[in-house]
């Protein structure tokens, strides 16, 4: 015991100073274990991902703090340590991630970011994702497939590669279903893309397996809405979205994302890669909060569609246009969740009609066919969050997409 006291610097001579530094120590680790407390309770902490190890990490730095009292320089270093730590955890986004599925996507010159081909997997969700050879989501098609089948190609971002649906459950995978043996979807949809990656896309890489498809569906405007409001936007999103994409997707080589356990190491990563990588970081842009919309994001929007347009009639390939369906029971609030850097919550739907209203006029003036699905027809429960089809909604969609392919894409 006495030995215990001296430690802590509460037997003679008293060393108040070891006193006043395990002090410190525990009022870190209280709020560290609150904090993990707090999201463990709301969902956000599961073990085995980079979060949980950041709080393993801090309770180490305050235990071993504990440990060498008796030499008050190096225990009050690493206190400061945690401390900061534990700081930029809550205060920034530097909080490490709380997932540990492994990497899906590589870095690209032009599109900055794409599925690993032949990857399997099972997320942590028990998610079940499979990219084909050739880097598209879903199974592997068959030589006869391609030659015997009318190939339908499907485009969008993550609501189209459906993050939150198992293969066989996504929304191209129920289409090919709902369609028959006459048709093979191939869903060229990755996560973040918006026109300007399917401009590319299109142009470049539509003609996967070395086949043409006979229709080509853009599922769009949610990722190009998130350009709204940026100040001197560049009109292919080089400023900001296609930069993001980088860290979004993990594809980043040096201090990419919250890609280590310690938010301070992440920083200094990050540092060190501005000062080496080509691709720099996307929240150095400038814009403001506003309500409504962009006139020049919408004239950028337009002339992509445009463009798509125009490459696949050049080639024989029919467009055909669905404009984004979104969850508004979710984007009611004054707040954002992210995505959206200069929209609140309750004004995207809004915004998003507009662009939707945007595709379809345009869609009209080049006669290209534009799937409506009713946004009336879907609630809360068709969707995972803002904007991710469940399995339920995915279906419900296809009800409403199936009838026109048929009709527009049969040879």
């Amino acid at each position: 015991m006495r030995w215990v006291l001296d430690h802590f610097g509460l037997a003679r001579p008293y060393r108040f100073e070891r006193t006043l530094l395990a002090l410190v120590a525990l009022i870190v680790l209280i709020a560290t274990i609150g904090l993990a407390f707090g999201l463990w309770h709301a969902g956000e902490l599961k073990p085995g991902t980079l979060r949980a190890t950041y709080f393993l990490y801090l309770v180490g730095l305050v235990l071993a703090a504990l440990i060498v009292l008796r030499w008050p320089k190096l225990g009050m270093a690493l206190v400061a340590l945690a401390a900061i730590e534990l700081g930029l955890g809550i205060a920034t986004r530097l909080l490490p991630e709380n997932v540990s599925d492994p990497q899906r996507f590589a870095w690209h010159a032009l599109l900055q970011a794409v599925p690993i081909p032949s990857l399997d997997l099972v997320s942590r969700n028990g998610v079940h994702v499979h990219h084909t050879s050739q880097g598209t989501r879903g199974r592997e098609p068959t030589e006869r497939e391609l030659s015997d089948r009318t190939i339908i190609a499907a485009f969008g971002g993550s609501s189209t590669y459906d993050i939150a649906l198992s293969d066989g459950e996504t929304w191209a995978d129920r289409l090919e279903q709902a369609l028959g043996d006459r048709f093979l979807v191939i869903n060229h949809g990755v996560p973040g893309y918006s026109t300007i990656e399917h401009v590319i896309q299109t142009a470049y890489y539509e003609d996967t397996f070395g086949k043409r498809p006979r229709c080509a569906l853009y599922y769009v405007g949610w990722n190009d809405i998130r350009n709204a409001h940026i100040r001197n936007l560049d009109p292919a999103y080089a400023d900001f979205h296609l930069p993001s994409q980088v860290d979004s997707l993990r594809t980043r080589r040096v201090g990419g994302g919250n890609v280590t356990f310690s938010p301070l190491l992440t920083e200094l990563a990050r540092l060190l890669s501005a000062q080496i990588d080509t691709v720099q970081y996307s929240w150095t842009l400038s814009g403001t909060i506003e309500a409504g919309s962009d006139p020049v994001l919408e004239a950028d929007f337009e002339r992509n569609v445009r463009a798509i347009s125009a490459v696949n009639r050049e080639r024989g390939v029919k467009t055909l246009w669905i404009g984004q369906l979104l969850n508004r029971a979710r984007l009611q609030g004054n707040d954002q969740y992210g995505w959206l850097p200069y929209v609140r919550d309750k004004d995207v739907w809004p915004l998003q009609q507009r662009f939707n209203e945007i595709l379809g006029h345009t869609a009209r003036a080049l006669d290209d066919p534009l799937i409506a699905a009713p946004i009336a027809a879907f609630g809360t429960d068709d969707f995972v969050d803002q904007g991710h089809f469940s399995a339920q909604g995915a279906r419900r969609f296809v009800g409403y997409v199936a009838p026109v392919v048929a009709r527009e894409c049969t040879p």
